[in-house]
């Protein structure tokens, strides 16, 4: 059944991926009604902003859920879009601020550890290859449809970016060191980890948090410069990624120090502008006690 969804659905997203951008968005604006009107994942959305937001009314909160439904429309059709459409144009929709940075320490023989997040459209973001001069490089968690898993990969590859499993990331990323290419690899740190993978638990947006240690480990081992990957929303269809560094020598901070960080930072974004995360994600499923300091209720 699912090769049979899989090629059904194919041709469709292939046609739908060749409208121009404003047909994209009026059907993103009649998807939002129909997305709005069966409360997608209302409930998981509007227990996430309580607890993250105790401070906010419910009037405060659903104004939030529905810009996310809004926002969240648009990433799909965006999503789709990367079929077909070309390099010269996502070049111009999605811009990486401060590349600079990054480029120095290629120059210098270094990689770099890019920390990002489910935060503005996040399947634009391997776009980075069109930007700077090292191999863009991400860490995905494949999909348990096996057909959808290889559509998503080919989305996230047509601008050259190369993905690693999990599993294999390490081995990955040894492999181009002994070829002697620069790496540029981004990691997505606010998934939830798997119960068996937990291995430290942080305060995020009021609630006792498990966070991925992956970011920090990594860099630590292979000794890169560490930058956050601070992707806002210009207007619609438009991104700008401000790069951040992070820490340069990451193999001397204390345990915990980078994660930490890069943790604080998305909670500064995401308080600035809520819409633009993914709130239908269940973040806090292994969080027991889920709130550290008060409750949603609390005035």
């Amino acid at each position: 059944m699912q090769a049979i969804a899989y090629y059904i659905l194919l041709p469709l997203l292939w046609l739908t991926s060749l409208l121009p951008f404003w047909v994209l968005y009026r059907l993103s604006d009649l998807f939002y009604l129909f997305v709005r009107l069966i409360g997608y994942r209302k409930s998981t959305i509007l227990e996430s902003l309580r607890y993250s937001f105790p401070e906010k009314s419910e009037k405060e909160l659903n104004h939030i859920k529905n810009k996310f439904y809004r926002h969240f429309c648009d990433l799909f059709f965006e999503t789709i879009k990367i079929h077909t459409v070309s390099a010269k144009t996502m070049k111009k929709r999605v811009v990486y601020k401060n590349t600079e940075y990054v480029e120095e320490w290629f120059k210098k023989g270094k990689d770099v550890t890019g920390v990002l997040a489910h935060y503005g459209n996040w399947e634009w973001v391997p776009t980075v290859n069109l930007h700077v001069s090292a191999q863009g490089c991400e860490v995905y968690r494949p999909l348990h449809n096996k057909y959808f898993d290889k559509y998503m990969l080919f989305l996230r590859s047509r601008f050259g970016t190369l993905n690693f499993k999990m599993k294999s990331v390490l081995r990955d990323v040894l492999t181009l060191k002994r070829e002697n290419k620069r790496y540029f690899l981004g990691l997505i740190s606010d998934q939830t980890p798997g119960k068996p993978q937990i291995q430290y638990y942080t305060e995020f947006l009021n609630q006792n948090t498990p966070i991925h240690l992956g970011p920090e480990k990594i860099s630590s081992l292979m000794k890169n410069p560490v930058v956050f990957l601070h992707m806002d929303k210009v207007k619609r269809g438009y991104y700008e990624i401000n790069i951040i560094p992070l820490e340069e020598n990451p193999q001397d901070t204390e345990l915990h120090d980078i994660t930490n960080r890069h943790v604080k930072l998305l909670e500064e974004i995401i308080t600035k502008r809520p819409e633009l995360w993914l709130w239908s994600h269940k973040r806090w499923k292994h969080s027991n006690p889920r709130v550290l300091s008060k409750k949603p209720d609390d005035k």
